[in-house]
This record gives C-alpha cells, structure tokens and sequence, in this order.
C-alpha cells in the first residue's frame, strides 16, 4: 500500500514536471522576442523571431505552418466577390466597334511612322535628362497639381480614427505588429498615436471622400516600399476571376494582391485574340498606378512590382492546400505551380521561375468591406463579353442622352468620373472595365476606384479607339483634367517622360518597353482631338465641366446635373 502511494506521487511529480516544461517552452519564444525588441530599440533592430538568413523548413518535413496568424479584418477586402476581381464574366465578346470620331483630327498631330522598335525603357541619366532636375518633381510643383481640398469633416473622411474606429494594436496577437518598437511612437496618455500605426493602416485611414491618397503623402512612398520589402508570412489563392491571384499577408499584417508575371514585357497581345481572353500583366498594373498619379487622378491603390521566391516565400509559408499541390519542378529544374482558376490554370500554364524566382505585381489592399462598404456598380459602356453580339452602346449614337437621365449619372459628378476613367483606360488600351466601386460611405458624391488593370498596355501598335466612345457620345469633361491633358501634351512635361521617370522607381524597371510610351503620347493627342471636335460642335462651357472655381473642390460634389445638349 505504501509502494502504490509512493508511485503514484511519483507520477503526479512527473506530471507536475513535464507540464511546467510546456509552459516554459510556449513561453521562451516570447521572451527572447521581448528581449530583441528591447535590446533593438535604440537600433532600430527588427523584432523578428527568425532571422533573414533562416532556412526554409524541409518540403516533405515541414507539413503545414502552423503560424497562428490573426488576419486582421482592416484589410482584406477577399471576402467580396466583387472587389479587385480582373473578370466575373465567362461570356464572351468581339472587339468592339469601328474606330469612331476619336481619330478624326489625329493627322493634324502627325501620325506615328514606322514599326515601332521594341526596346526597353532608356536610364534617365543617359537619355532625354530634364534641363532643370526632375520633370516629375516640376510637374507635381504646377499650380494643376497643388489645388487644396476643402476642410474635411467626419463626413468626408472614410474613418475617424478618435471616434468611430478603435485602432487599437492591442487587438493583434502579437504586440509587434505595428513595427518597431519607439519610445516617443506613444502619447501622454500612454496610448499609441496614428503615427505608429504601420503604412498600410495609414494608408487606409487616409482615405477621403476625394481622394484614396492625398499628392504629397509620404506614407505612400513607405508604403511601396513595404510591398517590397515586408517579410511574407502567408499566402493563399484569391477567390473568383479567371487567372490565377494570390493574397499574401505581410508580417506587420498588411495585405497585398499578388499577380505573377505571365509573359515578357515585349510580347504583345495577338491580333486574334479577344479581350476577355488575353493574359493580365503584371506590369501593366505596376504602370497603370503611375499613370493614376501622374494625371492626378490618385484613385488607384499602390502598387509595386517584387521578385518573389516561390519556394520560401510562397509554397514553404501557404496553408492552402489546393495552391501547394500545385507545385512541381519542371524538366528544366525550375520551380513550377498553376494553383487553381477558371481558366490558365493547368500545367499547360503553370507559372515557372528561374529557378525558383518569379516576378510579379503586390496591389495594397483596401479596407476590409465590414469596415468600409464598397458599392459594385455596372458600367454602362460595358463591353458585351460575347463574340458576336455588340452592346447598346457600339449601335445607339445617342445611348449617352439615355444614360445621362439614369441615376447616379443625372446629377452630382459620377458622368464626369465615367469620362476621366475612359481617358484613363484608352491611354492604357484597357478594354475590361465591365464593373467599378466607390465607397458606399459617400453615397453618390465621391471617385470611382480604379481597380482590376492588368489587361491594360496589351498592345503598343493599336490604339483602341472604341475606349473612347463615351467621351465621344457625352462630349463631357472636367476643366481639371482637360487642362491636366493638355499640360503632358507639351514637350517639357511629355506624359511618355514623365512616366518613364516615374516607373524607374519600381524595384523591377523598365516595367514598359519604349514602344508602350510613345502610343501614350500618340492616344493622348487622339484624346484632345475628341475633346476639340466635341467643343467645335457643341461649345466650350457646354463640354467643360468648371471645377477650378473658388480655391478648394467643393464645386466638384455639388448636385448639378449635366448639361442636357
């Protein structure tokens, strides 16, 4: 009896031991993560718990990470089948119609002569260099590009961040999760100032009623740089589209929409091919985000091109099962996946590194739609996504006059946002534009987001004249971007310069061949033209919209409906 006592204190010793070796264990982890980010915070040493150097775990040993990462709802906006997606239809459609009257005084600018060479886009320092510093950082000083928006109420701003929303870093799993550890990133109060929020939060809490992003923030900047730079620590497929996304997750916890190169930047869109079924382009959407800024529209979330090992960065760290099965090593020893879609998806295009590096487009999310509801709105120049039929629009010269008298397109500026949207897409030769959003905060009074534009700069040789349509029908623009368009159409700020100065930024330059470049500066005349003939027929105050009156935009949302003509 005294041996069974014995024993079983024993047991219960044994039991008392190994589970204060547990709780040791999970708590080590935490403690040597606490004493890097003391002994870094006067360095500004990263708070990671692995170093950059670390080995990925063994493909066949490693199983499934088990990281228990809180995705915070702020940013993945996934969950709405309707946001970023490149293209919900599956019907089918022809290449619109006849080029229209957008050509029509194009020879008076001088048509392009010749095969356009295929080259890559020239160093800034050896070619073309600005007498006077950078023309970019000129363009952005023109009185066009410093107008002041007016006093911003909670109304207007998509989040306050005192009242409506806690954005409490606490909520986190991790403390860290907001970056590197400062002392003076805290209030009096002891509570963490908006400063300290990582950039893609205040990216987001930016975000107004007339902007996504205001001209001069540098949070932008800091924010491109984290899309290339931030530790990827998941990634799973997106849902829904025809091609092949994927959303990889930062460790500060922000998000990003990956699409992996799929052909060269030279290759172009074969003359037999649909719209609906050519490929997106990374780059085009690393091209279609300078471009935004350039003609200030800023309606376009940050995008930036990265490098991307697919075996540490997307096959070791996904928990999607589907996507990891998908890999395979090629006959050539290259790292493969094709992961799963409506279409492209098989290893007939099974998306290849060199060997295991492949390039692609990282697009900052935007808030998570339980935050901030986005409204899905169908175009009413959607293209009919079939091979044969046309839609309304390509048949009725009038369809504008129809449009005109619909809601929201009776009144407040939604007409005029159409028209800077169809200027944005013909500059880029961007045919799939069937949806767009705005934020449902602002009701009918706001952008519309620029979303989805990776079968933009398909073809340098071809100018889509039928993008232009309803510029062409509604003969209706801003004197904002009118003006804006005229400007880089002048040699000293050259739109095809400009961007080629813009886009030497981007980690992965030249995103776009020379040849892309100049078919902006020959359809950018082509838009002026229409512009011109439209004023010719119609007169300048029933073409152009004023909205440069007084010294903010406040004119710009105000309830008067377009001029009937």
């Amino acid at each position: 009896m005294i041996l069974l006592r014995k024993f079983r204190v024993l047991i219960l010793m044994v039991f008392l031991v190994a589970c204060s070796m547990h709780i040791m264990i999970d708590l080590l982890p935490k403690l040597e993560r606490r004493g890097a980010g003391v002994g870094g915070a006067g360095g500004g040493g990263c708070s990671c718990s692995h170093t950059p150097s670390e080995e990925p775990r063994g493909w066949a040993k490693q199983g499934w990470p088990n990281n228990k990462h809180t995705l915070r709802i702020l940013q993945d906006f996934s969950n709405e089948p309707s946001s970023n997606v490149s293209s919900h239809s599956r019907e089918k459609v022809p290449i619109a119609a006849e080029k229209g009257e957008g050509g029509g005084r194009l020879e008076r600018y001088g048509q392009r002569g010749g095969d356009a060479r295929r080259r890559f886009v020239p160093d800034a320092r050896t070619a073309d260099a600005p007498v006077r510093g950078s023309r970019l950082a000129a363009l952005y000083e023109h009185p066009l590009y410093r107008r002041t928006l007016p006093v911003l109420t909670d109304e207007d701003t998509l989040f306050n961040v005192n009242t409506d929303i806690r954005f409490d870093p606490k909520a986190a799993e991790e403390p860290e999760w907001h970056g590197e550890s400062n002392a003076d990133e805290f209030s009096p109060t002891g509570e963490l100032t908006a400063d300290s929020y990582p950039n893609w939060l205040r990216f987001h809490i930016g975000i107004n009623r007339y902007e996504l992003y205001s001209r001069h923030n540098p949070v932008i900047d800091a924010l491109l740089k984290d899309l290339v730079s931030q530790k990827i620590t998941s990634v799973a497929m997106k849902s829904g589209g025809t091609q092949l996304k994927l959303i990889m997750t930062f460790q500060n916890y922000g998000q990003a929409l990956f699409k992996p190169m799929k052909q060269t930047r030279e290759q172009e869109t074969p003359p037999d091919f649909f719209y609906f079924s050519d490929f997106e382009r990374h780059n085009a959407e690393i091209a279609a985000f300078h471009l935004d800024r350039i003609l200030d529209f800023r309606r376009v979330p940050p995008v930036a091109g990265r490098l991307v090992n697919m075996t540490k960065e997307i096959r070791d760290v996904t928990r999607d099962k589907k996507l990891w099965r998908t890999f395979f090593i090629s006959p050539a020893n290259n790292v493969c996946f094709y992961g799963e879609c409506s279409y492209y998806c098989s290893t007939e295009h099974a998306l290849c590194g060199k060997p295991d590096q492949i390039e692609g487009s990282l697009a900052a999310f935007l808030p998570d739609t339980a935050l901030a509801k986005r409204k899905t709105w169908r175009n009413p120049w959607r293209r009919s996504y079939h091979k044969r039929k046309k839609a309304e629009w390509e048949v009725d010269p009038d369809y504008c006059e129809e449009v005109k008298q619909t809601p929201p397109y009776d009144s407040g500026t939604r007409l005029l946002d159409i028209m800077d949207m169809t200027i944005f897409d013909f500059l880029m030769g961007n045919m799939d534009r069937h949806h767009y959003e705005t934020f449902e905060k602002f009701d009918n009074e706001t952008f519309i987001i620029h979303l989805d534009n990776g079968r933009g700069f398909g073809k340098y040789s071809h100018d889509e004249v039928s993008i232009l349509v309803p510029l062409s029908q509604c003969c209706r623009v801003r004197k904002s971007t009118h003006l804006r368009l005229q400007l880089l159409a002048k040699a000293e700020y050259l739109l095809s310069t400009l961007m080629a100065e813009s886009l030497l930024k981007d980690h992965l330059s030249p995103i776009l061949i020379q040849p892309h470049l100049e078919a902006m500066d020959r359809r950018l005349r082509q838009v002026l033209n229409v512009l011109a003939d439209c004023i010719e027929k119609e007169g300048y105050s029933n073409v152009v919209e004023d909205d440069l009156q007084g010294t903010d935009r406040t004119t710009d949302h105000a309830h008067t409906g377009p001029r009937q003509r």
